[in-house]
């Protein structure tokens, strides 16, 4: 899992849960308590509801993506830009600043102007947003969308948002976004439960995710709530999410969804190690073959088992490891990294061969007892 750098802000596995606060510009938008049209009130908001409650990311919307509302044009964007920047120049606090934005253009102005980050709501159907992403060499947050500008995040079935994710490709620092929300009318409460449920398997691409889950149906829903009254779903959401690999909250309620992610992230096991593995969050076979997937090529199709492990060791350990672990019968995957695959006693067990071996080599060794010690006593 790599580490995205934005504007000093390091966000991936080990660093704890950003927090995204959203500020709008736009007349349209749903949640009133965030929406502002004038500079000075949103730069108090800014300082005092966002910032000041924990936010390590301010995300500025131009317009509402509601798919009620007519797209507004980049020209239109840019007219609305003025109110965002001279915000963004009035807030006293220390933050990262995030343009939401389905155009290159209006991407590229908001940087020019002093913006760090980019979210990109169409998942790049804009194909220069990346040219402009890269040569500015900021992070962006990429959606999972149709290749289309006028439908962000209509994604009609869980299992293409995979490749809705990846369409257009990725930049250096590409941060994934799986759409939760009701971006499209065919698009269901229990889409958005299937996507929560396979959370990890985006971790597969190995980039950071962000989630916007605050206050959405799928989680009102469940309780019974309307929006108003479903912070409490959105809190226990947030813990889970976090628990499950995401790494950048997007919500209204900074504070609260600030100690949400803390717990769930105090209770998440560490995943990756200097001594050169990462604990890969396998819960059932189509989580595995994603993994495989993105290490391996022409991996076979995969059994369900509860361990995977990614060795990112040099060639002469990572052969001695898998050479000893298909000894002890777990199975190996050869690619870019080795992965090893099998059940917790089955990795004790190749602990125990490979302390036992006089001649194995030292990061091996390393690896296996650093696994051992992090991860659940394997």
């Amino acid at each position: 899992m790599r580490t995205v750098d934005a504007a000093g802000l390091q966000i991936g596995d080990d660093h704890p849960p950003r927090i995204m606060g959203v500020l709008n510009v736009s007349e349209e938008s749903p949640y009133d308590p965030s929406v502002f049209d004038e500079p000075d009130e949103a730069a108090r908001y800014v300082d005092e509801d966002l910032i000041g409650e924990g936010a390590d990311i301010v995300d500025v919307g131009l317009e509402s993506a509601n798919k009620k509302f007519e797209v507004l044009s980049a020209d239109q964007e840019l007219d609305r830009l003025d109110t965002a920047v001279e915000t963004l120049r009035s807030t006293s606090g220390d933050a990262v600043w995030s343009i939401e934005t389905r155009y290159h253009e209006v991407a590229e102005a908001a940087l020019d102007a002093g913006f760090d980050m980019v979210n990109d709501i169409c998942g790049f159907a804009d194909p220069e947003m990346t040219t402009v992403c890269a040569e500015y060499d900021v992070a962006v947050s990429k959606m999972a969308s149709p290749p289309d500008l006028e439908r962000p995040g209509a994604i009609d079935d869980v299992d293409d948002i995979y490749a809705a994710l990846e369409q257009n490709g990725f930049t250096e620092k590409t941060i994934l976004d799986p759409a939760f929300g009701g971006w499209s009318e065919t698009k269901t409460i229990e889409d958005d439960r299937e996507t929560f449920r396979r959370l990890r398997e985006f971790r597969a691409y190995g980039r950071p995710l962000l989630v916007s889950i605050n206050r959405k149906n799928f989680l009102r829903d469940i309780a019974g709530r309307d929006t108003e009254a479903a912070l409490p779903v959105s809190l226990a959401a947030t813990s889970m999410a976090v628990e499950r690999g995401a790494h950048v909250i997007r919500t209204h309620d900074v504070a609260e969804t600030r100690d949400a992610a803390l717990v769930g992230h105090e209770f998440t096991p560490e995943r990756a190690n200097g001594s050169g593995f990462e604990a890969l969050d396998v819960t059932t076979d189509r989580e595995l073959a994603r993994h495989l997937g993105r290490t391996v090529d022409d991996a076979p199709e995969p059994s369900v088992l509860p361990h995977a492990v990614a060795f990112g060791l040099p060639s002469g350990p990572a052969a001695y490891l898998g050479e000893q672990a298909r000894t002890v019968g777990l199975e190996t995957y050869h690619g870019d990294r080795l992965v090893v695959v099998g059940t917790a006693d089955g990795f004790k067990t190749l602990r125990t061969a490979i302390e036992d071996d006089a001649d194995a080599p030292q990061r091996a060794s390393e690896a296996i007892t650093e696994l051992s010690a992090q991860f659940g006593g394997v």
